[in-house]
């Protein structure tokens, strides 16, 4: 072999050792990136959102978020955690988690805004108030004004069916003193179902499916409230996704079919 053969022939192994050294330095360097995202990534990448939303929207958030869930089978939609606007607000001042809040009235929401946890609020629901009364209506309630004389619940003045209500009893020149105060719509309207109370004062999407009865006093019509909807400082990509789903088409149509006006 003459010096040229055996130059090769040394050379050829060091080349496949160079070869596979590189190979395994671009693997290596390519599994760090997959292990260690960026802020971005992990954002979007999670594939998890957790819901904050107002009591009264529980009828309409469950269809949507199975509608969401359909839509988006990669993300995974917590179960939607409802209370009274104020209270949900509060949670989250403490430290709670959420990527998205929906509340009862703009005001509450723009505490969240305020306090720095949310940002561009858009409204995408309207609601107004009805008294409710257990099936058969054993008070004989039927104007608000007879609520005055009756073991009524009320929702507590903080929380955005609490103003309402009390906007609503101003402008009618009404004045109630409540059995008790409930700290969100649902809890007002159990109590009515279970004929603790001659009657309460809940939204008109609340009674829809119940065993109750309800009207609408007069006035009514004049204290609507409009619900805003937001994505929380952090919020993951799946929790826009869901904010731009309930403003969407199908989300609409969901609120439409539980009581909700348009925004």
């Amino acid at each position: 072999m003459n010096a040229g053969e055996r130059g090769t022939g040394r050379m050829a192994p060091r080349g496949r050792r160079v070869t596979a050294a590189a190979a395994l330095a671009l693997a290596l360097t390519l599994a760090g990136c997959a292990s260690a995202p960026s802020s971005a990534d992990r954002a979007g990448a999670d594939g998890e959102v957790t819901v904050f939303a107002a009591a009264s929207l529980r009828t309409a958030f469950d269809a949507i978020a199975e509608a969401f869930r359909t839509a988006h089978p990669e993300v995974t939609v917590h179960p939607i955690v409802y209370d009274g606007s104020s209270v949900l607000v509060t949670q989250l001042t403490e430290g709670a988690h959420a990527d998205v809040l929906a509340t009862a009235d703009e005001r509450t929401m723009q505490t969240a805004v305020d306090a720095g946890l949310a940002s561009d609020p858009q409204p995408f629901a309207t609601n107004t108030l009805v008294v409710a009364m257990p099936a058969g209506n054993p008070a004989g309630i039927t104007t608000l004004s007879d609520l005055a004389a009756a073991t009524a619940v009320l929702c507590a003045p903080e929380v955005p069916c609490g103003a309402a209500t009390a906007r609503l009893l101003e402008s009618a020149g009404v004045t109630v003193t409540p059995a008790s105060v409930e700290q969100n719509v649902t809890a007002v309207l159990q109590k009515v179902v279970e004929g603790e109370a001659d009657a309460g004062i809940v939204y008109a999407t609340d009674v829809r499916g119940e065993d109750v009865e309800s009207f609408a006093p007069e006035g009514a019509e004049d204290i609507v409230s409009r619900y805003p909807i937001a994505t929380l400082d952090g919020s993951s990509e799946a929790g826009a996704a869901f904010v731009a789903f309930v403003q969407g088409p199908e989300g609409q149509r969901l609120l439409a079919d539980a009581g909700f006006g348009t925004s």
